[in-house]
């Protein structure tokens, strides 16, 4: 028997891309049914090359597809039959497309009063509402790529942050409207946007001119809060990131690197001292570490609790032994039937990582199943797929 939070929650999901898909994923992974409904060539980010490849394994997972093609009268009579079994919906597309086929809020409340909406937008209502946005988008208005490049050469972060975090956000209204459901018996809209995430994201700078009076430089030309928290390249050109925040670090570290003379100097005191002078500390720094080994210097970094972190590329995270020994990478069976390692969520309950329960799913597997529920006869199903409004995987 399932103890997840969110067993017995059916969501139906119109999305694409990342940030919807995020939010069903995460409502997924904590117990929700989630039934994806896909196009006749199934969801694009199926088909994407490069940066895009993994975007569909990754935000997809503890999902259902069906294919109902909504533009078809017969297809939007099926999907409104189902999202009138719903608990929630999600969507994000361009604004005033479920509008025109008939599955906005005020529609579907009017069907289905207990129904939760969540729309994720790239802007929240106000003058920018009816404008499109991507995260690159919002990244370069919202302050994120001006703080992320050096001076001059705005850059987005590398993952998809404000698509993710908004599906996030999505999920979390989600959550707070079910809550909200048990006590008054109604849905409601719940909204998530590009734009308003990526602004939270630069709120600690907007808050760094307010104190201070200066604006927020660049972080590649950022005036620190701490000396020592930076990239340092070790022998045989391995870089590691190395900190010290704290006064007892900072004399961990000097006594770790056979430094006296650093504890000596007075114009290094505090770390306010040594932040006006850490041209110089660095630049010294540097060239100790540069004699070094990065590996056994990072054990006794680790054994004196000095933050430290060699720089990994993305493909190297398969073989983290953190990861691999606590459960954070969980198999996952892909559509085809091969398998890949996948970084769950980042949370446990009561000790306990939130699992694949399904693989991902191939376009239209579930059509059939789910429309039998629905109240189909087998007949019907074939007839409509006969026309091309259903497509099954059989």
């Amino acid at each position: 028997m399932s103890t997840l939070p969110l067993d017995g929650i059916r969501v139906v999901e119109i999305s694409h891309m990342v940030m919807g898909p995020t939010c069903g994923m995460i409502l997924g992974d904590l117990g929700a049914e989630v039934i994806k409904i896909e196009p006749l060539r199934g969801d694009g980010t199926r088909r994407l090359l490069g940066a895009g490849a993994g975007f569909f394994r990754t935000f997809n997972r503890n999902k259902k597809s069906i294919f109902i093609d909504v533009n078809d009268p017969n297809g939007r009579e099926a999907a409104l039959g189902l999202i009138d079994t719903a608990d929630v919906f999600i969507e994000n597309f361009k604004p005033g497309r479920m509008k025109d086929l008939g599955l906005d809020y005020e529609s579907l409340r009017a069907r289905n009063p207990k129904l939760i909406y969540a729309s994720h937008k790239g802007f929240l209502n106000g003058p920018y509402d009816k404008r499109l946005a991507l995260d690159e988008v919002v990244q370069m208005m919202a302050g994120l790529a001006y703080m992320t490049g050096p001076v001059g050469r705005p850059l987005r972060a590398g993952s998809s942050v404000n698509d993710i975090m908004g599906g996030m956000f999505g999920a979390i209204g989600v959550l707070a409207a079910i809550i909200e459901r048990h006590k008054t018996g109604v849905g409601k809209e719940v909204q998530s946007a590009l734009y308003e995430n990526c602004v939270l994201l630069s709120a600690q700078h907007m808050q760094q001119f307010v104190v201070t009076g200066e604006a927020a430089a660049p972080m590649p030309n950022r005036i620190s809060a701490w000396a020592i928290y930076d990239v340092f390249e070790f022998a045989g050109q391995e870089q590691m990131f190395v900190a010290a925040t704290g006064e007892g670090q900072w004399t961990m570290l000097c006594n770790l690197l056979g430094q006296q003379a650093l504890l000596d100097d007075p114009s290094l005191a505090t770390n306010n001292d040594r932040v006006l002078q850490r041209p110089r500390l660095l630049a010294h720094l540097g060239e100790v570490f540069a004699t070094m080994e990065a590996q056994p210097f990072a054990l006794l970094l680790e054994a004196n609790g000095i933050p430290f972190a060699p720089i990994r590329r993305p493909e190297e995270l398969f073989d983290d032994e953190h990861l691999k020994e606590s459960g954070g990478l969980a198999s996952l069976e892909l559509e085809d039937g091969s398998h890949t390692e996948m970084p769950l969520l980042p949370l446990s309950l009561d000790g306990q990582r939130l699992q694949p329960r399904c693989s991902i799913p191939r376009i239209g597997e579930h059509t059939r199943q789910v429309m039998l529920e629905l109240g189909y006869s087998a007949s019907q199903i074939e007839e409509l797929r006969a026309a091309g409004v259903f497509k099954t995987d059989d």
